[in-house]
């Protein structure tokens, strides 16, 4: 590969956009030094210094959240960034990320946002009315800290409520795990409901980063011992089981991991998941991929069924949106018209897009 001659630029690039420069970079420490050109070097040092430092930052600030949740009895777990980092690969700086996520149950959402806000967040989008009326079906909020330049995603279920979902909150509050980071256990998302987890995130985000795909192989790589009979028989009861496959399929198809035995015969077997694996590797090959900015139509590839899809598409046609705000500004008090004005809009926006 290297006779033949490597754009290191767009090498570097293409790496930037699917979140494994960590990766790369412990690649490019294997190859003699003149192999990578002096630039190449400069560039991904660089960039790894900026990680490191960014990476801890983050870390001692999930520390910082971690203890005032628990001071205040607000139940959480933090799920990617540093957490999922320290458990898959044992150092908080070997992922790329950009942000906290941090799981609570529906019933604390609130005491959270304050929590958040006496921390120095700020919700992202509007204040907490507007965040219910237009981005409550999202199930999670986002805040930002101008002052130390973090981000937190804070979730009550891990995808929007139209959509199914392998691993539901209730299940991961039964069987909560902990990781170190620094010095206090942080609650974090392990094992089988760990493998549901990135199964499903993959799958509803058409799985455009190589970096999902490296989190879920290393998954499997670090634990032989998980039980994918169970794995997918707990998604399938969800209406998810593809997505499991689909994980596997992908990890095999683009970074040769060997499928777990008891998922090689479904994933054969599986038309749908052959043709959705085909497809996603061929997009992911062209190059970068872009989510839509108002909804990314590929969580629908969690719906197994016609009939998933179609009580998504229902759901999801009567659930009023961001889009809808910005399309006619309407006063609070006249909110509850979007319910009607939404189901016109998007037909229109259809008609406008077969023009």
């Amino acid at each position: 590969m290297l006779r033949a001659g490597i754009d290191f630029s767009e090498l570097i690039r293409l790496a930037a956009g699917h979140g494994v420069r960590p990766q790369l970079m412990a690649s490019l420490h294997r190859l003699p030094h003149e192999a990578v050109p002096a630039a190449t070097r400069e560039s991904l040092e660089f960039y790894h210094r900026f990680h490191c430092a960014r990476a801890l930052s983050l870390a001692e600030e999930l520390c910082r959240v971690a203890a005032a949740f628990a001071e205040k009895g607000i139940r959480f777990a933090a799920f990617k960034g540093p957490a999922l980092a320290a458990a898959l690969y044992g150092d908080v700086s070997c992922r790329d990320y950009t942000d906290l996520d941090i799981l609570v149950p529906e019933d604390q959402v609130d005491v959270a946002e304050r929590l958040l806000g006496s921390l120095g967040y700020r919700g992202d989008a509007g204040d907490r009315a507007f965040r219910r009326a237009f981005l409550g079906y999202l199930r999670q909020c986002a805040f930002v800290h101008p002052g130390i330049d973090a981000a937190i995603d804070l979730h009550w279920d891990f995808t929007g409520a139209y959509m199914p979902f392998p691993l539901t909150p209730a299940e991961v509050w039964r069987d909560l795990a902990h990781v170190s980071i620094g010095d206090r256990e942080i609650p974090t998302v392990s094992g089988v409901n760990l493998a549901l987890l990135l199964a499903g995130h993959g799958t509803k985000e058409a799985w455009r980063c190589l970096g999902w795909i490296c989190d879920f192989a290393m998954l499997l790589d670090r634990h032989p011992e998980l039980d994918w009979c169970e794995i997918h028989r707990r998604a399938r009861a969800r209406g998810c089981g593809d997505a499991v496959l689909l994980a596997g399929a992908m990890a095999h198809e683009l970074l040769e991991m060997p499928v777990p035995s008891a998922l090689r015969g479904p994933i054969d077997e599986s038309a749908r998941v052959g043709a959705l694996a085909a497809l996603l590797t061929r997009q992911l090959r062209q190059g970068l991929l872009e989510s839509a900015k108002e909804q990314n139509f590929s969580d629908f590839h969690l719906c197994e069924s016609r009939f998933d899809k179609l009580k998504a598409v229902t759901r999801l046609a009567v659930t009023r949106t961001t889009g809808d705000y910005e399309a006619m500004k309407l006063p609070p008090a006249l909110w509850p018209v979007y319910y009607a004005t939404r189901p016109f809009r998007l037909a229109a926006k259809a008609v406008a897009a077969m023009r």
